[in-house]
Order: C-alpha cells, then structure tokens, then sequence
C-alpha cells in the first residue's frame, strides 16, 4: 500500500508544477519517479497593431502554437508576454505565428 502511495505522491506533485523523487523498495524492486515542469517567458515586440481589437488577433494566433500557456498583448506599448513550454515551443515559432496573421512580431532580447 505505501508503494501506491508514494507513486500517487510523485504524480500528484508533478501535476501541480513540482518535481517528485520517490524510491521504495519491495524486495527487489525499486519504484522511481521523476518528473519537472518547465516554463520560459519571452517578450515580443508587435507592428502592424492599429486598433485596440488587434491584439484579440496577435493573442489567439500565438496560443495556436502547441506549448504556449499564456499570452497577454499590451496595444499601448505594443508588446506581447508570452509564458510557454521551452520543450515543446520556441521564441520563433511563435513570432511566426503572430507574422503570419499580419503582425509581425521580433522578440525582445532581455
């Protein structure tokens, strides 16, 4: 029983964004679980915004791209904030994303 509960452990940990490291040993077999959550930010600056809906546009396009978490597109400043899974996602993936919908986008090197 402590075996199904030391597994549930890891995974409930790994679930919620934490890393787990669990070993039990039953005799001759050890369970060992790892896992990490990873996520990266990038800044992008945005042309082409002419009105306050472009960003609805700049918005939906980047969280098309597989592994974007979140995007917040500020009109004023003309910069997008993008939380994303660097394992799956890159920076230009999605700038061509937000490109190809008719705003260009460069990210911003911090």
């Amino acid at each position: 029983m402590k075996k199904v509960l030391l597994i549930a452990a890891a995974i409930g940990a790994t679930a919620l964004g934490g890393v787990a490291v669990v070993a039990q040993s039953s005799g001759d077999t050890t369970v060992l679980a790892s896992a990490e959550a990873t996520e990266a930010t990038a800044r992008f600056s945005i042309e082409n915004m002419t009105c306050a809906t472009c960003p609805i546009s700049v918005r939906k396009a980047m969280k098309r791209v597989e592994g974007v978490k979140s995007v917040e597109v500020d009109f004023e400043t003309k910069i997008a904030t993008v939380v994303y899974d660097p394992a799956i996602a890159t920076p230009a993936e999605i700038a061509a994303a937000s490109t190809n919908v008719g705003y260009p986008a460069a990210e911003i090197e911090t």
